[in-house]
């Protein structure tokens, strides 16, 4: 449960720090999003869990 607090405190400051250190690029990027097709904007979402997931298991093993 420690490290699930922890990785979702590193998460809001990781967000944070792209909404406070590059606002309009952060519309930018949200105007694209728009542009791509709600399947591929899925398929990337479950390519970021998979490399999440991989990660954390990664460090989970060191």
């Amino acid at each position: 449960m420690k490290e699930l607090i922890l990785a979702l405190g590193l998460l809001a400051v990781i967000e944070g720090l792209v909404l406070a250190l590059v606002p309009l690029r952060f519309e930018d990027l949200l105007k694209a999003l728009r542009d791509i097709p709600v399947q591929t904007r899925r398929n990337i979402g479950l390519g970021i869990v998979a490399v999440g997931v991989a990660i954390v298991w990664f460090a989970r093993s060191l």
